[in-house]
């Protein structure tokens, strides 16, 4: 054949391959990341959802603690016949804002509401900090398919060895990501 075509230089058949791999790598960076950005977002609808109904919570056993105060500042007052209701009526608001504080049946006490929105806000914490590490692969290796790329046409060979350490970093920060987003901190 005249013109070299069909003969593929054997350097461009390993940076093909090495393009291939690095693709794969940030097609897995992206998924995790996605699916990390994902799960941290609904754990702050979670975490935001429980601290709101925290406050109402505190709100109402604030009403009934005030109107239970001043109901008990009143009985000295009251009249004899009207004081046993007025008592009846004070305990069970008593029982009631306690019941507002800490409801572990229902999990819907202040205490149990503020214990379940911590949790959610460490699942968010967790989950974008392995979004960020993923990020962070994904443009490692969005840059190394570019040297790659770039020697190719340059033939340039200092580009693939970069191109590669950049795919060992993107690699790296994917397992970082899924195993240990809390352990480095970069932002």
């Amino acid at each position: 054949m005249s013109g070299g075509h069909g003969h593929v230089d054997s350097s461009n058949k390993n940076v093909a391959m090495l393009i291939a791999v690095l693709a794969l790598v940030l097609a897995i960076s992206e998924t995790l990341g996605k699916s990390a950005q994902t799960t941290g977002l609904s754990a702050n609808i979670e975490a935001s959802n429980l601290w709101a109904f925290f406050q109402a919570k505190t709100v109402r056993m604030t009403v009934v603690r005030t109107a239970g105060e001043q109901l008990e500042a009143e009985l000295p007052i009251a009249d004899p016949k009207a004081r046993e209701a007025l008592e009846k009526r004070l305990a069970g608001w008593k029982k009631t804002s306690e019941r507002y504080d800490s409801e572990p049946e229902t999990q819907e006490g202040r205490k149990e509401l503020a214990a379940r929105a911590k949790v959610a806000e460490k699942k968010r914490d967790y989950a974008l900090a392995a979004y960020h590490h993923f990020e962070v692969a994904s443009a490692a290796v969005q840059i190394a398919i570019v040297l790659a790329s770039a020697e190719v046409i340059t033939g340039v060979v200092a580009l693939v060895w970069l191109s590669g350490a950049l795919g060992i970093a993107g690699v790296a920060f994917c397992a970082i990501g899924l195993f240990w987003p809390t352990a480095v901190h970069l932002f």
